[in-house]
């Protein structure tokens, strides 16, 4: 045979058995023994062997392309698109991507695809040490809640925040974007989640003064026993919500891994779309894309028993995520409240009375509320100027006006200037002391 012939190293193991049993120092059975394989395969490897020599022992698919590769213009044209479109994005992204667009390839392919083209390159994740925990078996019974400060829109663009809650039985995940991580995203964030899927059993948070506070308690709450709560802890306990705290980023591993995911997929999807604003982004959010992302990555729980309970009858969920203030009822039936003033009805019942204390509550929508006794109470805003008290103005009697600039007179009663008396035997004069006259030892006889 002309040229080279390349054989692998099984392949010359087995040549050099056969030619064994050409010279008759080994027998057929002892060589397929040898070769591990049974002596029919043997039989049939040797006789390719004895007629056509080394060549017979290369592999028949060597050399030529798999009946199962693609097209060479199907990947160029994957790679042209990647190219143009999806630089930078990930093989398994990128192919769910290009699916979109009917180029249908696996992530596999296209990985290797783009190492061959020199557009992608192997990253080898270091391990790390963790201490495992397993999942919770119900649905509902810890969902973990967390902020993403990043820059969503692209590096010319702030950061914004994306706000997320992952389940940690099933890794059910809902998000929205919001400028930072402040209470009233929290609370609009786990409505929703109240919403869809009813009130989960507790949440698993860092330690931010959204969620916890470290204040040491009133004198009210003293006498009352109770902890401190912010106002995202008073919603949860109304709802029955435990909130357990996590002292580091590992310990909510979930949903600190389910933001790599976002900021994987999310930003180049805004990029794809050219969103550049938070109301855009949950466009995007609400409109498919979480739907996409829990029906790729969530699973089953090891539990079919749900442990979300439903919202209590009765219960409005804009009187809970709210926030609630104090204040004292005047002696004219009005409360002060962010520089306003408040007069309640006379129409109220309950009416308070003065002194009395009533809850402002503000809801997320920015109405109040003024809460009496559990009930609600009629009021009206009264205008600005209703703020201002009357100073009181000084009347002078006629003919009199006060000069700019003069000083007030002093009292010149003598009980507070003191005088001055002169004594019956010597007619010395005696400065008496403020408060009181001196005499003289002959006036005392």
């Amino acid at each position: 045979m002309n040229g080279h012939l390349l054989m692998s190293v099984k392949e010359q193991r087995r040549k050099a058995l056969f030619d064994l049993v050409v010279e008759k120092q080994l027998s057929l059975k002892t060589a397929a023994e040898r070769l591990g394989v049974s002596y029919r395969q043997a039989r049939r490897s040797y006789r390719r062997y004895r007629r056509e020599g080394d060549a017979g022992l290369v592999h028949r698919g060597r050399g030529r392309c798999s009946s199962r590769a693609k097209e060479t213009a199907l990947r160029q044209g994957v790679l042209e698109e990647y190219r143009a479109r999806y630089s930078g994005f990930g093989p398994t992204f990128a192919a769910e991507k290009l699916a979109e667009q009917g180029y249908k390839v696996s992530h596999d392919t296209l990985r290797r695809w783009l190492i061959e083209d020199g557009q992608w390159e192997k990253r080898r994740k270091r391990a790390q040490h963790r201490s495992w925990r397993e999942r919770k078996a119900h649905f509902g019974e810890l969902v973990q809640m967390d902020g993403s400060p990043h820059r969503w829109f692209g590096p010319d663009h702030p950061a914004a925040c994306l706000m997320n809650m992952v389940d940690d039985a099933r890794g059910v995940t809902l998000a929205a974007m919001s400028q930072e991580e402040g209470t009233a995203d929290a609370m609009r964030l786990l409505w929703r989640w109240v919403e869809d899927y009813g009130v989960p059993q507790a949440l698993y948070t860092d330690r931010k003064n959204v969620y916890i506070t470290e204040r040491e308690p009133t004198l009210e709450e003293q006498l009352a026993d109770v902890a401190p709560l912010t106002a995202f802890g008073k919603a949860c306990q109304t709802l029955g919500i435990a909130i357990i705290t996590a002292h580091s980023p590992q310990a909510k591993g979930r949903v600190e891994r389910n933001h790599g995911v976002y900021q994987d997929r999310l930003v180049k999807e805004l990029a794809l779309q050219g969103i550049t604003t938070i109301e855009g982004a949950n466009a995007v959010l609400s409109n498919g894309f979480v739907d996409g992302l829990n029906a790729r990555f969530a699973r089953p729980a090891a539990s079919e028993t749900d442990f979300h309970r439903p919202v209590p009858k009765g219960l409005n969920l804009a009187e809970v995520f709210c926030w609630e203030q104090e204040r004292v009822v005047q002696n004219d039936w009005t409360i002060r409240h962010a520089n306003r003033r408040y007069q309640i009805e006379k129409t109220s019942r309950p009416l308070p009375r003065p002194k009395d204390k009533v809850v402002v509550r503000t809801r997320l929508d920015g109405s109040l509320a003024v809460i009496y006794d559990g009930k609600p109470l009629e009021y009206r805003i009264l205008p600005v100027e209703a703020l201002q008290t009357p100073r009181k103005v000084q009347t002078l009697p006629a003919g009199k006006a006060v000069q700019a600039g003069q000083p007030k007179r002093r009292n010149q009663s003598p009980w507070r200037q003191g005088s001055i008396m002169m004594t019956a035997d010597t007619g010395k004069k005696v400065a008496c002391a403020k408060g009181g006259t001196r005499r003289s030892k002959q006036g005392r006889e």
